[in-house]
């Protein structure tokens, strides 16, 4: 089992967020990440080299970027951020021009 650890830019992240919405993440982070953080699964997958993090889980509209110490057992969320979802691409979404 890893702990999970927020980074004191990630708990700003959160505090900016209405208290649903921090439930909602908190309790999806651990869910999600307490076990086996480091295996790719639909909302959960590895990034390319960057300065954030490694890791990013989607909880819907939101993305929170992680990294995971696995000889530590650790997850530590370096921060979260909001994504609006696109709308799905069909006929009908767009008004004639």
């Amino acid at each position: 089992m890893f702990g999970i650890e927020f980074t004191p830019e990630a708990l700003e992240d959160l505090r900016l967020l209405r208290a649903y919405d921090q439930r909602r993440i908190i309790e999806s982070v651990e869910e999600q990440l307490r076990h086996q953080p480091t295996q790719e699964t639909r909302n959960r997958k590895r990034l390319r080299p960057n300065e954030l993090a490694e890791w990013e889980l989607r909880i819907g509209g939101f993305r929170v970027f992680y990294d995971a110490d696995e000889e530590n057992a650790l997850v530590k969320i370096e921060a979260v951020e909001y994504k609006p979802e696109l709308p799905p691409i069909g006929i009908g979404w767009r008004t004639p021009g």
